[in-house]
């Protein structure tokens, strides 16, 4: 199971490359039955209990993404195929914000999975990094869509180049920046010597 998640997020992000270079071969019905592949490869390993245990927004979005990949199947359009990238990110950006409105915050909860006694520093930093990452997924929403309506060229360049090299960008200075951030003194380092 691990191995599909694995082939389906390489899949996901090579999706503008593969659709730049399969439409001069192929169909958009026959890049929108990848694309369904590749979204029943991520769920694939998700159990019954996932399902019922996932959060609204997380089951909504799958779900509309299923969706989309069989209207590009059934309309054998080109633009819907392009819309993906978009359709993804406005998701996301719609969980990531919706997490800002009913805590925790997306973050936050990634951030409990490896830390779970995360403390009020923690909490108001993980959320600040939630609007950082809010802020820029409805920017690259808008981008991704404006896009849809350019060149081939230009979508997949944005699409397949640009977007990860902002994701990038986010991620290492979010890492520098926790790594210059104070950290409160440990435990054993806060307890005075016996005399």
């Amino acid at each position: 199971m691990r191995l599909c998640r694995l082939a389906a997020a390489l899949l996901a992000v090579a999706y503008p490359a593969l659709v730049y270079y399969g439409l001069t071969r192929f169909e958009p019905r026959v890049l929108g039955l990848l694309l369904l592949a590749i979204l029943l490869l991520r769920q694939g390993s998700r159990t019954l209990a996932f399902w019922r245990s996932a959060p609204r927004g997380e089951r909504t979005l799958i779900l509309a993404m299923l969706a989309l990949s069989l209207a590009i199947v059934g309309s054998n359009r080109e633009e819907l195929l392009r819309l993906y990238p978009a359709a993804m990110s406005g998701g996301m950006f719609l969980l990531f914000a919706r997490s800002l409105r009913h805590p925790p915050s997306f973050i936050e909860r990634i951030a409990r999975l490896h830390e779970p006694e995360l403390d009020a520093a923690g909490v108001r930093y993980t959320r600040q990094v939630t609007q950082v990452w809010s802020g820029f997924l409805a920017v690259n929403t808008l981008l991704a869509l404006i896009t849809v309506f350019t060149s081939r060229e230009l979508w997949a360049l944005w699409n397949g180049l640009g977007a990860y090299l902002c994701m990038g960008l986010l991620f290492a200075g979010e890492w520098l920046l926790r790594r210059r951030a104070p950290r409160p003194p440990s435990r054993s380092s806060a307890t005075p010597a016996p005399a």
